[in-house]
């Protein structure tokens, strides 16, 4: 446990002050500047442009601006569509962005899942398998644009041709690849030729052993030590933390909505004192995971976040 790390997700829909419901870069910026003062390892935001009719923040463009107030913390995207941006371009903005971050991007890409607004802005959508191998495409473009000096690649999604890209990132050989998706056909087949972590979001600790199994074997077949890809987990969907079983049930009365029976929340819920969100995360340290994602419950209140560091980290580091 001594090599745990711990990232802090931020989905749009917990970016919002708590007095309106509009997107508040104000708001964001609170969040991870107390993230950074607590220790945390990394921030991490989703790629989203539309979600229905709630209004969201583009994740690249707030990145940027979180990299101007921050210093140290490191910044992560978890994860990017695929499809919003053509691999070259996405190439260059990351590196650019590792260049003026001052090497703190945090590399997280995926196939993409809402067809919604994939559509409304005018990208394709297409299977999932064609999803993947695009991605798969991409990132062999992004690595090699990353490192060599020209890229040329002909691919049968993608097709660049002496692709110069300078000034390259300043992590070296280049930035941390997370790939998310825990597809055991397609996905983690890319996971185990390119990943430097993985992230498949929450599954339960049996499911998550068996998915180690498949990454393994995919790793097997293309003669790659899996211990080469650092392994992240999700101590569960949501975490609601308090230092008592008082104060915790009166933040569950706070954020449960009506219609989810409490039996359903907690199942999906890490709602616990930090003894007891300790024996969580253990149970997915025990399988070899170092890295911990952790979408607190209660954003964009920061209690759940301080209570966290201040005990659960503290102990486990």
């Amino acid at each position: 446990m001594s090599k745990a790390k711990f990232g802090v997700f931020l989905p749009f829909y917990a970016l919002r002050s708590e007095e309106g419901k509009r997107p508040s870069f104000e708001c964001v910026k609170e969040i991870v500047l107390e993230c950074e003062k607590l220790g945390y390892d990394a921030v991490w935001l989703d790629d989203h442009l539309m979600f229905g009719m709630q209004p969201i923040l583009e994740a690249w463009t707030t990145l940027s601006a979180l990299s101007a107030v921050t210093r140290k913390i490191r910044l992560g995207t978890m994860v990017l569509s695929n499809a919003f941006r053509n691999p070259a371009l996405l190439a260059k903005m990351a590196a650019t962005f590792d260049v003026v971050s001052n090497g703190r991007l945090e590399f997280g890409i995926g196939a993409g899942v809402q067809e919604e607004e994939h559509i409304a802005y005018g990208m394709s959508f297409p299977k999932p398998n064609l999803r993947i191998d695009r991605m798969r495409e991409a990132v062999e473009i992004i690595k090699s644009m990353w490192t060599q000096e020209k890229t040329t690649y002909k691919g049968k999604h993608y097709e660049v041709k002496e692709a110069f890209c300078e000034p390259k990132p300043l992590q070296k050989p280049r930035p941390p690849i997370t790939i998310g998706g825990s597809g055991e056909k397609y996905t983690l087949k890319v996971t185990a030729q390119h990943a430097d972590r993985f992230d498949w979001g929450y599954i339960p600790v049996q499911q998550y052993k068996h998915k180690l199994a498949v990454l393994e074997s995919h790793c097997r077949a293309i003669g790659r030590d899996p211990q080469e890809i650092e392994k992240s987990a999700w101590p569960s969907g949501q975490i609601f933390i308090a230092r008592n079983h008082t104060e915790l049930d009166e933040k569950i009365a706070l954020r449960k909505l009506k219609s989810i029976s409490l039996e359903d929340f907690r199942k999906y819920s890490l709602a616990g004192t930090p003894e007891e969100c300790i024996d969580r995360i253990r149970q997915y340290a025990g399988l070899g995971a170092t890295y911990f994602m952790l979408f607190f419950g209660d954003l964009p209140s920061l209690d759940g976040a301080r209570c966290f560091a201040e005990t659960i980290a503290e102990a486990i580091k």
